[in-house]
C-alpha cells in the first residue's frame, strides 16, 4: 500500500497535473481566473488526532486574483466508499488551518485563505457518501448556525467513460483512462497519447512518475502475483505490454492453478487421514491425495478468478466467493474472459437460475 500512496502521491506533486487536474474535471468559473503559472506546492508538517502526520495528501496553493487559494487534494483510494468523509477532511483542513497559524504567525486581524478540498475516489463501487458535513449531522431547528459547515468537492474516477475522456488532451484523463482500462489494447492507445504528451526534456520527471505508477499500481493490479521488469521509457513500457501481456496472463493462470492444486493435496490428505481412522491410514491418505489432485486444478482456477476479482473491484463478497468455489472448471475460465470487459463483479459470474 505504501508503493501504492507514494506513485499516485508522486503524480500530483507535479504543477501539470495539478493544472490538467482543475482544467478538466473542476467545472467552476472560478477555475478560469486562477493564474498557474504561480501554482506552488505546499510542505505541510501538520498531524492528525492520532498524531499521525498527513503525509499522503497533497497540497498546492495558486494566485486568484488578488490571494492565495489552496487545494487539499485527498487521495481517497480505498475499495469503497468512506461514509464519514466529509467529517475527516474538516479535521484535515482544521489542521492545516492550524499549522498555518503557526507557520505564518497570523495575528488575530488576519483572515485565512479559502481553502478548496477535492477528494480523488478511484474504487470499483460508486462513490454515495455525503459530500458535505450538513449531511451527516441531526438536523436540529435553531441549533443549524452552530453545526459544522465545510464540502469537499468529489472527483470520482469511475464515473467517466472512455467517450467523456478518450477526446481530452488531459494527464489527468489519461490516468483516469488507464485506471479504467479493460483490456491490453486500451492501455496502448493511452501509452501513445502519453508518449506524444510527455516528449519534452523537461517533462523526464513526470514521465518517471507515470512509469512507477504503472509498475507499482496499475500492471500488479492486473496482473497480481506476477515480477513487472524494469523499464526506463513510456516507450519500452509500450513495447513490453505488447509483446509479453498474454504470457504473463498465462504465468498468473498458472501460479493460481498450481495454488489451488496445493491447497487441494493439502485437503485431500486431511480428509484421507480422517478417512484412515476407519478404513485404514495409509490407503485413506492415498485416496485423499487422489481426490486433491483432481480438484486442484478446478480450485486453483477459483483461486485466480478471486484473486483477479479483487485486484479490479476490491474485496469480494462472501456469498459471491462462496458462488465461485461451486463453480466447475469450465464455468471458471469463462469467468476469466469475461472478467476484462465487465462492468461490475456480479456481471463476470454467471446468471443463476432462479429457483
Amino acid at each position: 500500500m505504501v508503493a501504492h500512496d507514494e506513485s499516485y502521491k508522486l503524480l500530483f506533486s507535479h504543477p501539470q497535473m495539478v493544472e490538467d487536474l482543475l482544467r478538466g474535471f473542476v467545472h467552476e468559473p472560478w477555475v478560469a481566473e486562477l493564474d498557474f503559472t504561480t501554482l506552488e506546492a505546499v510542505k505541510s508538517s501538520f498531524v492528525s488526532s492520532n498524531l499521525k502526520r498527513r503525509d499522503e495528501d497533497v497540497i498546492w496553493r495558486v494566485r486568484w486574483q488578488q490571494r492565495w487559494l489552496y487545494l487539499y487534494i485527498l487521495l481517497a483510494f480505498q475499495a469503497t466508499p468512506q461514509p464519514f468523509m466529509g467529517i475527516r477532511v474538516a479535521v484535515y483542513v482544521g489542521l492545516f488551518y492550524q499549522d498555518l497559524i503557526k507557520e505564518q504567525k497570523l495575528t488575530s486581524q488576519d483572515q485565512l485563505p479559502p481553502v478548496i478540498p477535492i477528494v480523488l475516489y478511484n474504487g470499483a463501487t460508486r462513490w454515495s457518501a455525503p459530500t458535505a458535513t450538513h449531511d451527516l449531522i441531526e438536523s436540529v431547528a435553531g441549533l443549524e448556525q452552530y453545526q459544522l459547515q465545510i464540502e469537499y468537492l468529489l472527483l470520482d474516477e469511475g464515473t467517466y467513460s472512455e467517450t467523456q475522456l478518450a477526446p481530452l488532451h488531459n494527464l489527468v484523463a489519461a490516468l483516469f483512462r488507464l485506471e479504467n482500462s479493460r483490456t491490453e489494447p486500451d492501455l496502448q492507445r493511452v501509452l501513445e497519447s502519453l508518449i506524444e504528451w510527455l516528449a519534452q526534456d523537461e517533462q523526464d520527471s513526470l514521465r518517471q512518475a507515470f512509469i512507477q505508477w504503472l509498475k507499482w499500481v496499475l500492471l500488479p493490479r492486473r496482473l497480481p502475483n506476477v515480477a513487472i521488469p524494469e523499464v526506463k521509457t513510456l516507450q519500452e513500457m509500450k513495447t513490453m505490454l505488447a509483446e509479453t501481456v498474454q504470457q504473463w496472463y498465462a504465468q498468473a493462470e498458472q501460479q493460481g492453478w498450481q495454488q489451488g492444486w496445493q491447497q487441494g493435496q493439502q485437503e485431500g490428505r486431511l480428509e484421507g487421514w480422517q478417512q484412515g481412522q476407519q478404513e485404514g491410514w495409509q490407503q485413506g491418505v492415498l485416496a485423499g491425495e487422489i481426490r486433491g489432485e483432481i480438484r486442484g486444478e478446478t480450485r486453483g482456477k477459483a483461486i485466480l478468478l478471486l484473486q483477479l476479482l479483487a485486484s479490479r473491484f476490491g474485496s469480494v463478497p462472501t456469498e459471491l466467493e462462496q458462488q465461485i468455489y461451486t463453480l466447475p472448471a469450465e464455468q471458471l475460465s469463462q469467468c476469466v474472459i469475461r472478467l476484462w470487459s465487465a462492468p461490475c463483479i456480479e456481471d463476470v459470474l454467471p446468471k443463476q437460475s432462479p429457483p
